[in-house]
């Protein structure tokens, strides 16, 4: 594991960018019953374009478990504010194990930032239920998103797991596809609150210098259920890549791979 060194003055204000990643949803995360309909397809297309400003989400969503509305609309407006060109793409995802249908949500969207253009793309995979005329659940079976600067995508690989068990130990890792060549880069990583993903708060993160062609740490999962995000920073000469992950931290085997 390469030693970090503090490089705070790398990049002034980069801390600013890190929750941009955590606001590509405009759908929060919570448990739902294992046993509900699922939406029809007309429901997830009109799901699709009031995200994208073309219908009420009122008239397509009502609360229900792990779905607050208003928490939907103030995160896809906070989202707009940030990158007033995101698109939302609804998909069919892959089914689970247990035979529950999953979506498939992916937000891309830019900014121009003085002479710095950030990319964003995002993707959740969701299990969404339906009361029959609207949706009314929702759970996250996976989910991460990444910001880029530059003038092109610097390729990056996220070695994290979705899910692991409690009290765990298992590995962050985000590694540089291509070689460094000389050139000096630095990274940091840090675990969210709720409370800071929920308020889109920027987390204090300290830079190190990067020798090892990436960002790599040994953690701990919680000793109870529930979850982790992950918030990463990485700056190169040719560009910035920040990524959030979210862990699903489970007691039961069974639940590592849905």
């Amino acid at each position: 594991m390469p030693r970090l060194q503090p490089l705070r003055r790398v990049l002034p204000g980069c801390r600013d960018r890190i929750l941009e990643v955590a606001a590509g949803f405009a759908l929060a995360a919570v448990g739902l019953p294992a046993l509900a309909a699922a939406p029809t397809a007309v429901q997830l297309q009109a799901l699709e374009a009031a995200l994208n400003g073309t219908g009420a989400l009122a008239g397509v969503l009502e609360n229900g478990p792990g779905l607050d509305v208003t928490l939907v609309e103030l995160r896809r407006r906070s989202l707009l504010r940030q990158f007033p060109d995101a698109r939302w793409q609804i998909s069919p995802g892959a089914p689970l194990r247990d035979g529950r249908s999953t979506v498939q949500l992916q937000v891309s969207g830019t900014r121009d930032d003085g002479p710095t253009r950030y990319r964003l793309e995002a993707q959740q995979q969701l299990v969404l239920t339906s009361s029959g005329g609207l949706i009314n659940g929702q759970t996250v079976v996976r989910e991460q998103s990444l910001l880029r600067s530059g003038e092109a995508d610097l390729p990056v690989s996220l070695l994290i797991p979705d899910a692991v068990l409690t009290g765990q130990r298992y590995d962050v890792d985000v590694l540089f596809d291509e070689p460094l060549e000389g050139a000096v880069a630095a990274g940091g990583l840090v675990a969210l609150t709720g409370q800071q993903v929920n308020a889109l708060e920027s987390p204090d993160l300290q830079l190190g210098a990067l020798g090892g062609g990436g960002l790599f740490k040994s953690v701990q999962a919680p000793y109870t259920p529930g979850t982790q995000t992950w918030a990463v920073l990485l700056v190169h000469p040719k560009g910035i890549v920040s990524a959030t992950k979210r862990v699903l931290v489970v007691a039961d085997k069974a639940q590592l791979n849905p």
